[in-house]
C-alpha cells in the first residue's frame, strides 16, 4: 500500500505504508540511534512526534514484552527507510510491523530518510501528515500546517497516570518486603519511563508514582524521603502550576529531575526554556560534566532547552552539550536538589551517567534496610 509524508513547508515524500492503515499528525522529528527502536515507540516523551529512525534498516530484531518503556507506544507515526522483513532475535515474539499495526500506529517506509534527516536539520523540526488515504498534494500539506505544534503543548497531563501505583509492582505485591525498602521515593510521572523506575527500584527504593498535576500537599501526606521528576513530552512553559508545586517540594525534601524535570525545576525556580531547532534524540550526545571535567556519552530525547542566562545564582550549571553548548544540567547550590537534561538509565543507549541515581540515593535520609521507609 502506498504512503505519503507531507511537511507543512509543502515538501512531500512517497513511500510504502507500514503498520496501521489510515492518516496521523505530529512534529517530525529524528532519532540517530542505531538499535533501540522499541524503547524510542514506547518512550512517552515521544507523543506528538512522527519518528524518524536515521539508521536505514529497522526491525531485523523484532519485538519483545521485556523491552517496553511505558503501558504502550506512544508516537503519533513512525518513519523508516526499510522496514526488516527477516525477524531475527531469540527474544523476539512478533515483527516491529506487526506490533506497528496491533497498536494502530500509522507509518511509512521506502522513502529517503537521509534527505528528510537533511531537511530538518536545515530547517527545523515542522509539522507533518503521513497518510495512505489521501493522494492529493495540496490537501496534505494543507493539514500537515493545521497540524497542533509542540510550543504551548502540555503533553505531560495528557500521557500522566491517572492515578498513584507503586514501584515494584512484584515487590508491592508483597507488603513487607515492599516495606522493608530503604527509601521512599514519591516520582512525578510527565512520562515516566520504565528503566528509571527499574534504576530506583535496584537502589533500595520503594517508589509511588503520582500523576502530574498532583499538589506538594498530596506528595507531603505520603511521608517521602524524596522526590523523583520524571522525562515527559511537550513544552514545560504551560507547566507553570505543576513547576510551583515542584518549588514548594524542592525547598522541603531532596530532589532529582530529568528532561522534562529538568525544564521543570529550572522554572520552579524562575527559570526559561526555549524551542530547540531540531532537538536532541539519539544514543550518542556528548555531554561534558564540569565538576568531574570528564565527558560521558548520552542518550537523549527532548526538543527544549532551558536558557542558561535566565537561572538564577543560587542555581549552578554542572553540564553541558558538547555538539551545540547546550545547558545539560544544574544544581542548587544550598538545597539538595539537581537534575539532568539527558538520560540517565539509557533504554536505549549507554550508561555512562547512571551514578547519577546513586546521586540521589545519597542525598535521601539514612536508613536501613531492615527498617520500613
Amino acid at each position: 500500500m502506498e504512503a505519503i509524508l507531507a511537511l507543512e513547508d509543502g515538501r512531500l515524500f512517497y513511500g510504502r505504508s507500514i503498520g496501521a492503515a489510515g492518516e496521523t499528525t505530529g512534529e517530525v522529528v529524528f532519532n540517530t540511534a542505531m538499535t533501540g527502536y522499541q524503547e524510542v515507540l514506547t518512550d512517552p516523551s515521544y507523543a506528538g512526534q512522527l519518528v524518524t529512525m536515521t539508521c536505514p534498516h529497522i526491525g531485523n530484531y523484532g519485538v519483545n514484552p521485556e523491552d517496553v518503556e511505558s503501558r504502550q507506544p506512544f508516537v503519533a507515526g513512525f518513519i523508516v527507510r526499510e522496514l526488516s522483513s527477516v525477524v531475527s532475535n531469540w527474544r523476539a515474539t512478533e515483527s516491529l510491523g506487526h506490533y506497528l499495526k496491533r497498536h494502530g500506529i500509522v507509518g511509512i517506509e521506502g522513502i529517503d530518510t537521509r534527505a528528510l534527516v537533511r531537511h530538518i536539520r536545515e530547517r527545523g523540526a515542522m509539522r507533518g501528515v503521513i497518510s495512505t488515504v489521501e493522494r492529493e498534494a495540496s490537501r496534505l500539506v494543507a493539514k500537515a500546517a493545521g497540524a497542533p505544534g509542540m510550543v504551548g503543548a502540555a503533553l505531560a497531563k495528557t500521557v500522566t497516570c491517572t492515578a498513584p501505583y507503586t514501584w515494584p509492582l512484584a515487590a508491592a505485591e508483597d507488603s513487607t518486603e515492599y516495606q522493608r525498602r530503604r527509601w521512599h521515593v514519591v516520582a512525578y510521572d510527565f512520562g515516566v519511563k520504565f528503566n528509571i523506575l527499574r534504576h530506583l527500584a535496584a537502589l533500595g527504593c520503594r517508589i509511588t508514582v503520582v500523576p502530574a498535576t498532583t499538589t506538594s500537599e498530596e506528595v507531603l501526606r505520603l511521608q517521602p524521603d524524596g522526590v523523583f521528576l520524571s522525562n515527559g513530552p511537550g513544552d514545560p512553559e504551560p507547566l507553570a502550576d505543576i513547576a510551583r508545586e515542584v518549588r514548594l517540594l524542592a525547598e522541603r525534601l531532596p530532589t532529582f529531575g530529568i528532561c522534562l524535570g529538568h525544564q521543570v525545576l529550572a522554572l520552579a525556580f524562575g527559570g526559561r526554556t526555549f524551542k530547540l531547532k531540531y532537538g536532541h534524540r539519539g544514543a550518542n550526545h556528548p555531554v561534558k560534566n564540569l565538576t568531574t571535567g570528564k565527558v560521558e556519552i548520552t542518550s537523549q530525547n527532548h526538543g527544549f532547552a532551558v536558557d542558561p542566562e535566565s537561572l538564577p545564582e543560587e542555581l549552578e550549571v554542572t553540564h553541558i552539550n558538547l555538539n551545540d553548548g547546550t545547558l545539560e544540567g544544574f544544581r542548587h547550590r544550598h538545597l539538595p536538589v539537581f537534575c539532568v537534561q539527558y538520560h540517565p538509565e539509557a533504554a536505549p543507549g549507554p550508561h555512562d551517567a547512571a551514578y547519577l541515581f546513586e546521586a540521589f540515593t545519597a542525598l535521601l535520609p539514612v536508613r536501613s534496610a531492615e527498617v520500613a521507609a
